[in-house]
């Protein structure tokens, strides 16, 4: 990459990430040799950037939190109101945007000055919201979790077992993991990592995990047995406990209603202009009658035939319910 300008931005993109960059790796990446990469942090500091280097095998240059903001990026009041803004968004499951703004947290936090930390963390405490159902997950607990994933950095936490209990209820314990990604279904958060104890690969509720603490420990990447993270989560879930499938044809374009359709057992794939396919999977078949009734669209399924009989049973309730208190006595 011979555009300086272009390589610069590169280069603090890359340091953005919070982990710690060996020099070869870096140019590597940027196609220059390792004496560039060398004069390019220098520019970087001049500018105002704090970039910090550390000697060793496994040192490399890092960029860490400074007395000031980088110039040209935020002020203090930008950078607050955006901390702020991200916090929320981490902290609620909103479609579309939850692991983008771990991952934009993960790295404002990297670089804020301690007045502004204090400052966020001040502005978080000190805000209620309203509770709209479902684990409450804590930002911080989210963006430490994203910076080891980032830094392939092994973990310790206190994990609170017993998948179905009472919020409160389980066994505690500590876990030293290596944190692969983590993965938004719904209202809820799920951290896969490979377990170092247990010698094999689990997924953790993150509202049932507290107190996680980066050990500086970085490791290579392992391969995940499958497709992607959510899929496993997916398989993981669906192994819990006992579970109805249905296939369901939807008579409404898919991009209607996928954003109902989040779970992650949720397949939804478009059949024509009019029409999508959905695979999904539940405990109760009762829920499942429920869940297909409140997508507002006309739809067949496929199977189990045992869902037929429930609808049938809930259309029945609902038409029973339809009809006035009148016009029953007069029945």
């Amino acid at each position: 990459m011979t555009d300086t300008p272009a390589r610069l931005l590169t280069l603090l993109s890359l340091l953005q990430t919070p982990r710690e960059w060996p020099g070869s790796e870096l140019a590597d990446r940027l196609q220059v040799t390792p004496r560039t990469i060398r004069r390019d942090i220098e520019r970087l500091r001049d500018l105002g950037y704090p970039v910090q280097a550390t000697r060793g095998p496994i040192g490399g240059y890092r960029l860490v939190a400074g007395t000031a903001m980088p110039p040209l990026l935020l002020d203090d009041e930008e950078a607050v109101a955006i901390a702020v803004g991200l916090r929320a968004a981490a902290g609620e499951a909103v479609e579309g945007i939850e692991e983008a703004s771990v991952r934009a947290l993960a790295k404002l936090v990297q670089v804020l000055p301690a007045r502004l930390r204090h400052r966020v963390g001040s502005l978080g405490a000190a805000t209620v919201r309203l509770d709209a159902g479902g684990p409450r997950v804590d930002p911080e607990t989210l963006t430490v979790l994203a910076a080891a994933v980032a830094a392939r950095e092994r973990v310790r936490f206190t994990y609170r077992a017993g998948w179905g209990q009472p919020q409160g209820g389980g066994t505690e314990t500590r876990r030293l993991v290596e944190p692969h990604r983590l993965v938004a279904a719904g209202r809820r958060w799920y951290l896969v990592a490979y377990d170092n104890e247990r010698d094999d690969w689990r997924i953790f509720r993150v509202d049932r995990l507290r107190e996680p603490q980066p050990t500086g420990a970085r490791v290579p990447v392992r391969e995940l047995p499958a497709e992607d993270a959510a899929a496993y989560v997916a398989q993981k879930l669906s192994g819990l406990t006992t579970t109805h499938v249905a296939v369901v044809t939807l008579h409404t374009p898919a991009d209607r209603v996928s954003r109902w359709l989040t779970g992650p057992s949720d397949r939804l794939e478009p059949v024509d202009d009019h029409t999508c396919r959905l695979r999904t999977c539940a405990e109760s078949l009762e829920w499942l009658a429920i869940r297909l009734a409140m997508l507002g669209c006309e739809f067949e399924v496929h199977e189990p035939a045992e869902l037929r009989d429930r609808l049938r049973v809930l259309a029945a309730r609902a038409a029973a319910a339809a009809v006035a208190p009148e016009e029953r006595a007069d029945r």
